[in-house]
């Protein structure tokens, strides 16, 4: 058993270590410099003290994206020198994140031990790559994100640590095999066991959901469907739980083998980046030439976001959560005995809200961030939830899961056609979606993406947008100006959240226009990515006319986009004729 020993390694606070909502993002050229990283861990170690982390089990695992396997052993060893008694780490390097979420709330260790939390090596659906984006954050022992209370506190400590823990002679572990390895320290032994990154996951899996009904719709002839993981680590659960768990054909997957570097792609589950699987479902530029799946889904590079797509139709984030909380409790067997409750974040269209009303359901409205939702599910005032920056999710795990988002929505079509697979035509995605607008109306709804601008015009931006609001008559004249047929503005304001279960208030979540109509604007600054900055502009209509619930929604919306340009000075501040992206 090798010996190692504790060293003390004087270090000084580099600038703008400040995790977002989903931890620190930057470019590998950073987090590559000397003590960069080894200043984040420690000061997590730090803010986590002692009883969480002296004799504790913590998983260290991610997307395999470029820089993982260097950052793996710089963590493992500053985890010996910290005294944690054990690190799981899945094969090589291997976890999504609700994976590891998963097995921090699942996961028991052949002596009994359980995780008290987890770094999370990944930036999500940001490019990976020498010249990209690496990503690293903590999760606690519920399995979700760390709170605000505890990302403030490692923040704090970045600027004033000096030194870190390590232990510099602790050999690198292999972590392409599977098994434990032993060492000895000051506090007595440590080990890293390396596991099979699937297995606690996939049985989570198959607890939820009826996979012989998922199976048998997949061995209908009429019913064929692809599935891009995008380079992601998805393709590691995609090939366990769809082929050798469902029997698929395993033609149906796409881009299944993760990549450091994603492929060279964006790994984001959206019409602009997943264009392999746009185009294969008919929903690209030029026609695609044979017999189109019925169904389609992508993942982002750490799995947690989808995308669902039907036979040349596309169904928003806000459109697919509120579905399948319409149908889950006949659809999952899950949440056969009912619903706690549904949630979703402030910008996400109030798809749900409806639903929720409809059903009876406790509904909650929550900034933008999981932790949120953890916290209501932690109090079981929460079962679904969603975002529409491509989230969903529930309370099996305490992060969003793109997975378990398309086995929802495969369940959903086995229920629906249980009684079509031998020789009617199927129910389609598309039926699902327009029958569920029928019932409950529909939410024209896009978002507008504008990446990389200046973060001082950004600013400039969101502080105009807010002194706008002290004076509605001249907000409602621009409106006015742009397009008479738009609805007055009823209500402006900065979104403010009050958690229901802890009391603790975030504000400045962003900036919201509410229309007389139901229509609103909301205008937020994104924490995700690595460098500038990204305003986010999230358009919605809603109409409960069944003869008007078939437009073209960028035509649909268009008024309200000429009004959200107009009140923001959008080209103005940031220089922008054009967004990145239009989702």
């Amino acid at each position: 058993m090798a010996i190692f020993k504790v060293s003390r390694i004087s270090t000084k606070p580099y600038d703008g270590q400040k995790p977002g909502t989903s931890g620190l993002r930057k470019k590998v050229k950073v987090f590559a410099q000397p003590h960069y990283l080894e200043n984040f861990v420690q000061s997590t170690f730090n803010a986590l003290t002692a009883e969480k982390i002296k004799g504790k089990t913590l998983v260290v695992s991610g997307d395999g994206r470029y820089y993982s396997e260097e950052a793996i052993q710089i963590i493992i060893k500053m985890s010996a020198a910290n005294g944690v008694k054990r690190v799981w780490v899945g094969q090589n390097t291997l976890l999504s994140t609700p994976a590891v979420s998963a097995v921090i709330r699942e996961r028991v260790g052949k002596d009994g031990s359980k995780a008290s939390g987890a770094f999370i090596l990944t930036a999500s659906h940001n490019p990976g790559g020498p010249t990209e984006d690496f990503g690293i954050k903590y999760n606690m022992e519920n399995g979700g994100p760390a709170p605000e209370g505890v990302t403030d506190k490692i923040y704090e400590n970045t600027t004033t640590i000096k030194e870190y823990l390590t232990a510099e002679d602790l050999p690198d572990v292999d972590i392409s095999k599977i098994g434990t390895t032993s060492f000895s320290g000051p506090d007595g032994e440590f080990e890293v066991e390396v596991f099979d990154s699937t297995d606690t996951y996939v049985k989570l899996m198959k607890s939820i959901f009826d996979f012989e009904a998922i199976k048998k719709l997949l061995a209908c002839p009429k019913f064929t469907f692809c599935y891009d993981a995008l380079h992601g680590v998805a393709g590691v659960y995609a090939k366990r739980i769809f082929v050798e768990e469902l029997d698929a054909n395993e033609s149906s997957l796409l881009n299944c083998t993760p990549k450091k570097d994603f492929g060279g792609g964006h790994p984001d589950p959206n019409l602009t980046y997943a264009k392999e699987l746009v185009q294969r479902m008919g929903l690209g530029k030029t026609n695609t030439e044979g017999e189109l799946p019925e169904f389609g889904a992508a993942a982002d590079g750490d799995a947690d976001r989808n995308m669902i797509l039907g036979k040349r139709f596309f169904v928003t984030p806000s459109d697919s959560v509120a579905i399948i909380a319409a149908n889950a409790v006949e659809a999952i067997p899950y949440f056969s005995g009912g619903l706690k409750g549904v949630a979703r974040s402030m910008p996400t269209s109030a798809a749900l809200d409806v639903v929720a009303k409809a059903l009876s359901l406790k509904f909650f409205e929550v900034p933008t961030g999981w932790k949120f939702f953890g916290n209501l599910m932690d109090a079981g005032l929460c079962s679904v939830c969603g975002e529409e920056s491509f989230g969903t999710g529930s309370d099996h795990v305490r992060e969003k899961d793109g997975i378990w988002a398309v086995l929802a929505w495969l369940s959903i079509l086995a229920l629906k056609n249980k009684d079509k697979l031998n020789g009617e035509n199927l129910v389609t995605v598309e039926d699902i979606v327009r029958q569920h607008w029928a019932t409950y109306g529909r939410h024209y709804y896009t978002r507008y993406d504008y990446e990389n601008v200046d973060a001082g015009g950004a600013k400039e931006l969101m502080a105009h947008l807010v002194n706008l609001q002290s004076d509605l008559s001249e907000v409602n004249k621009i409106v006015k100006g742009v397009n008479s047929t738009v609805a007055n503005v009823k209500d402006a304001d900065e979104f403010e959240y009050t958690d229901p279960v802890d009391g603790s208030v975030s504000k400045h979540q962003g900036i919201r226009y509410l229309f007389e109509d139901g229509s609103r604007l909301v205008f937020r600054l994104s924490g995700t990515g690595s460098e500038g900055a990204t305003v986010r502009v999230y358009i919605e209509q809603y109409v409960n006319d069944s003869s008007k619930i078939s437009r073209d929604s960028q035509e649909a919306l268009k008024p309200l986009v000429d009004v959200a340009l107009k009140l923001s000075k959008m080209q103005e501040f940031t220089g922008r004729s054009e967004p990145t992206v239009i989702t």
